[in-house]
């Protein structure tokens, strides 16, 4: 059943804070196979003018992928009939250790090719004061149910 199409512009409701550890993120930078110092010694981050050290770029997934979750299950997405197709991060600053982070969830797009639904969300990351961080678009192709 495809998707409906109403559901363009709907918001998710924040998720609970996610504290940004150095360890989170030192394990991050080691699974993605990035030896940037930055991402392991402060002081290292220091010298770069970040007041601690700074996650990959790509370190928000570990969190908007909770959020996109919540609104996947909301729409009836099944994860079995999802093919991922983008992603894209676009920057305010840095995320850095010992950010509070939260997400929300904005459904952007939805459209049909072939059979399949384009499903584009966009995550909002802020931090504790509400400053926006990043801003995480995700385009799922959404499979017909077999």
């Amino acid at each position: 059943m495809p998707l409906d199409q109403t559901n363009v512009g709907r918001t998710y409701p924040p998720t609970a804070p996610y504290e940004v550890g150095r360890e989170k993120i030192r394990e991050f930078a080691e699974a993605i196979g990035d030896p940037n110092p930055a991402f392991r010694d402060p002081e290292a981050a220091r010298k770069l003018g970040h007041p601690d050290v700074i996650a990959p770029p790509t370190f928000p997934i570990v969190l908007t992928l909770d959020a996109s979750g919540v609104a996947l299950d909301a729409l009836g997405v099944q994860l079995r009939n999802v093919l991922h197709r983008e992603q894209k991060f676009e920057y305010t600053r840095p995320v850095v250790a010992g950010d509070t982070l939260v997400c929300v969830v904005v459904v952007e797009g939805i459209r049909t090719v072939a059979g399949n639904d384009i499903l584009t969300t966009r995550t909002d990351v802020t931090d504790a004061s509400g400053a926006p961080v990043v801003a995480v678009w995700s385009t799922l192709v959404v499979r017909e149910e077999a």
